[in-house]
């Protein structure tokens, strides 16, 4: 499979899950939950999925440090909507942690990666 298709997958995914769980941060009401919930996972999967199509496609299943970093972000995005829906007055904290978790997939991808090639 082109490795262009993994990638649009991959950022599709990223704009959902990250979409969805900003929606979470805004409206954190008990009836919003499953939808956002089904939502966000099934997201995760798709950017975990394509995530690790890219790492074969383009770097052989190489497993760089960026990469574990990465995976860590990704993890910590994907529970952030359950947590917000368990937590709601935490809200402002994490969507801080969210955008920090952000950066620093977007600073290992498009800064560390493109060094260490």
């Amino acid at each position: 499979m082109n490795p262009n298709y993994y990638y649009l997958l991959h950022l599709f995914a990223l704009f959902v899950l990250t979409a969805h769980t900003f929606m979470a941060f805004a409206n954190p009401a008990p009836e919003n939950r499953k939808q956002t919930m089904i939502i966000t996972g099934v997201a995760s999967l798709l950017v975990l999925v394509s995530g690790f199509g890219l790492l074969s496609k383009l770097h052989q299943n190489h497993f760089y440090p960026w990469v574990i970093v990465k995976l860590m972000c990704w993890l910590g995005l994907a529970a952030l909507a359950g947590i917000v829906f368990r937590r709601p007055n935490l809200r402002s904290e994490l969507s801080i942690v969210a955008l920090i978790l952000i950066l620093t997939a977007l600073l290992m991808v498009y800064v560390v990666r493109v060094q260490t090639a």
